[in-house]
Parts: C-alpha cells; structure tokens; sequence
C-alpha cells in the first residue's frame, strides 16, 4: 500500500500522464524485442556467447557517441529529439520483422541490426531523461521517477510475458511488429503533448555544453564519480539477467523456451514489486541504495546452486525486486543531486557506463557459462559483486566525509521530501561565548562588581547542571 499520495501528484499533469502511457507502451514492446532478439540469436546458434555478442554490439556504440547525446540534450531541445529517436527506432524494428519474415540464414543481419539500434539508443537517451523532467517539473519530479519505474517494471512484465506466450506459437517475427507499434504509439503522446505545459530545463551555453564541460565535472563530483564507477562493477558481474536467464532455461534447467518465458514473468513481477517499494518510499538514500545493490549480488550467488525452475524463480524475485530499487534509487541520485544544466551529460555518462558493463559483462557471462557451467558462472560472479558492494560503500563513505548510517547526503537527498512536508528548523538557544578561567577572576569596577559575580554564578551553574 502507498503510504504517501503526494507521490501521486505528477499524475496531476497532463503531459506527464501521456508521457507515463507512452513509456509504459514503449516498454511494453521494447521488451518484446530483446525476448525476441535474445531468442532468435540463441536459437540459430546454440551458444551464448553469440547472445553475448549481440549484446555487445547494441552497447559498443556508447564509447563514442554516449556525451555526444548527451550535449546535444544539454543544448537543443529534447521533444525533438525524442520523437526523432522513436521514429528511427520504429523503422528499425520494422526492418527486423521482414528479416525474420523472409528468412534468417546469417546471424550478421542481426548483428547490423543491433549495432544501428544501440547507435541511435545513445544518441538520444540522454534527451529522454531530460524531457521526463520537463513534463512535471522539478517539485513532483521525485514521484514521477519513483511512478516511472512502476510504469517501466508493469511494461517489462507484459512484455516478457507477451514474448514468451508468443515465441513458442508463433516465432519472433510478430515481436518485432509489436515493437514497431509501440513507437508509433510514443511518437504519437510526443505530438499530442501541450507544449505550453512542459516546463523546459536551462540549456547549457556554448562554451559549458561540450563533452569536455562534462568530464570535469563528473570529475570532480567524488561521490557521482564512485557511483559511476561502482554502477559499472555491478553491471558487467551481475546485471546481464538476459544472458543468465537464458543460460540457465536452456541448460541445468532443462526448461526451454516455456520456462525461459516463465522465469521472464516471475522476473517482471518482481520489478512490479520492487517499482511498489520505490513509491511507498520518502527518500531514495544512499543507504537504500547499497542495501538493495547487495541483495541482488546475493541474490545471484544463491540462485545459481538452485536445483530445479522453481526454486530458481523463487530467488529471481526478490533479485528483480531489489534491481528496480537499485536503478530508481542511483537514476534519483544522478538527477536530482546534480546541476541541470549539466543532467543531459550526467545522463550520457550513466548510459555509457551500463552499456560497457553490459558490453563487457553479456559477453563475460556469456564464456563463463559455456566454460564452467551457467550455475559456476552465477555462484562465482555473485559472490564477486557481493564484494564490489562493500568496497562500493566504503569509497563512497569517504568520499562524503562521513558515515552512511546518518543523513550525510542531505544536499544529495534534495528533492524528497519527508512524510507532511518539510521540517521547520528547531528553534536553539544562542551559543554563548565560553568564558576562560582568568577572565571569570577579573571584576568589574564600581557597582557593577556585585552584579558580574551573580551573573557569572549563574552561569557557571547552569553550565554544572547541563554537563550532569
């Protein structure tokens, strides 16, 4: 149950409703395209590194044009481009529908497809972030995230669910149309949208928007630096769900295709939890945040010494769970603790980091679990991100300056704002300057001298009683 319906007050704008519906019916058919995509590159091959492959490919373009997305988000703007990236994307999953229609037989067309796909994804990723932003402006942009990741974790279980009823009746072919349609359904909200509503972040000038603009200042933002490189870790050890679930259903499983889309749902359902967990939430802390990024590593460890499919869908639960709360809960910190003019960068460089991780990490995976088996492969890269957790939380400790445990991130947490609004600051009595020893001995001359030793008497004697 929600415990705070103010995080329901950025359902309230018109714009960010149509944004919300055009995201759920992206997701929706986004994930209809990776189950679709995943599926056909593993069953031509038989290997999981050639899925590996193909996740490299969509996440290699990132290296070079991920700030290049980002500035122009931070320059021109976003609406634009975000009708723009959806319309190339939607002519993209068209061209994979009559591929697979017509007949596969080279993987390399697959390969292409998901080269150009990643090449347009990081182009305007960036513009996507900033244009939720400005839908509802800075005030309910909390709860917008916090309803966003829902939005995402209900579309990812239809999606799921929706592939993985349709693979085994009737191919993957009707997954890419599927996912053609939902672009057309975004770019048509982005047209319909009140343009007199949205509420536009500052631009970046000329001489601030370039890529070099942003590396320093993520360089010398620590703590956004330590959880960019932690981010990273966790993504490449534990974060390539694709390549393991599928691993696991087509190996020690010995579940198929069928149980591959029964551990997709099970994993969708959990996100629709851990998407619950977030709204109920007052504040996405840092806190949170690592108690969440350990469960997952955990979580992985456990699941790949699982016997049988629903044991293993047991633990992939609570590990979808806690994802969603790990990604709402590092996505809040990179926008809202950071300068808008500088959010598109800061966004660019939070894709190029979980599309490297996913470049190193889908393929990594991929070799471990032919070499040593999907469960050795699990159990080993769990326990590994399970250690990238704690050396995680202790950089970032330092990097503040002090403990996680107490509000130390208060400048980082701005934006969530506790249960009945905000706190009136606690009223305290005026430091007085504490007096030295010589200077209590000295008197005051003429008739002022019985009235300073009553006053310093008092004093000393109220200072007595509050030490005891």
């Amino acid at each position: 149950m929600l415990r705070d319906p103010d995080m329901l007050r950025a359902l309230r704008h018109h714009n960010y409703r149509m944004w919300a519906g055009a995201n759920f019916m992206s997701m929706i058919g986004s994930w209809t395209q990776v189950m679709g995509v995943n599926w056909l590159l593993l069953s031509a091959s038989g290997s999981a590194t050639s899925l590996g492959l193909g996740l490299f490919l969509q996440s290699a373009p990132g290296l070079l044009l991920t700030f290049a997305g980002g500035s122009l988000a931070d320059r021109l703007p976003a609406r634009p481009l975000v009708a723009a990236g959806h319309t190339l994307h939607g002519l993209l999953a068209v061209a994979l529908a009559v591929l697979v229609f017509t007949g596969v037989d080279s993987l390399w067309p697959v390969y292409a497809m998901a080269l150009l796909g990643g090449t347009l994804s990081y182009l305007y990723f960036p513009a996507l972030g900033r244009f939720g932003a400005e839908t509802v402006g800075p005030g309910d942009l909390p709860g917008a995230l916090a309803l966003g990741a829902v939005v995402t974790s209900v579309g990812r279980v239809l999606g799921m669910g929706l592939a993985g009823i349709l693979i085994p009746l009737a191919g993957t072919g009707g997954l890419f149309v599927i996912d053609a349609l939902s672009f057309a359904a975004v770019v048509a909200a982005v047209c319909l949208m009140r343009g007199g509503e949205l509420q536009p972040l500052p631009r970046a000038a000329a001489q601030d928007s370039g890529t070099a603009a942003g590396l320093r200042y993520i360089g010398r933002t620590r703590w956004l630096l330590v959880l960019l490189v932690f981010t990273f870790v966790l993504g490449a050890l534990s974060r390539n769900y694709q390549v393991t679930m599928t691993a696991m259903s087509q190996g020690p499983l010995q579940a198929g295709a069928a149980g591959y889309g029964i551990l997709s749902v099970v994993f969708g359902a959990g996100a629709v939890l851990g998407g619950l967990y977030v709204v109920s939430r007052h504040r996405s802390t840092f806190p949170v945040l690592f108690a969440a990024a350990a469960l997952t590593a955990v979580g992985q460890a456990v699941g790949g010494v699982m016997p049988d499919l629903p044991s293993f869908a047991a633990v992939l639960l609570p590990v979808a769970a806690t994802a969603v709360v790990l990604d709402t809960a590092v996505g809040a910190r990179l926008q809202l603790g950071t300068d808008p003019q500088m959010r598109g960068r800061v966004l660019a460089a939070q894709s190029l980091v979980t599309g490297a991780a996913a470049m190193v990490g889908g393929p990594l995976l991929g070799a471990l679990c032919d070499a040593l088996g999907p469960r050795t492969a699990l159990l080993g890269t769990g326990l590994a991100a399970t250690a990238a957790v704690g050396l995680a939380a202790v950089a970032l400790a330092r990097a503040l300056g002090r403990r996680l445990g107490v509000p130390a991130v208060t400048a980082l947490t701005a934006g969530f704002v506790p249960r009945g609004g905000p706190r009136r600051p606690r009223r305290t009595a005026p430091v007085r300057p504490a007096r030295s020893r010589a200077a209590r001995r000295v008197r005051a001359p003429g008739p002022l001298r019985h009235r300073t030793r009553r006053a310093g008497a008092g004093t000393a004697g109220t200072r007595s009683r509050r030490i005891s």
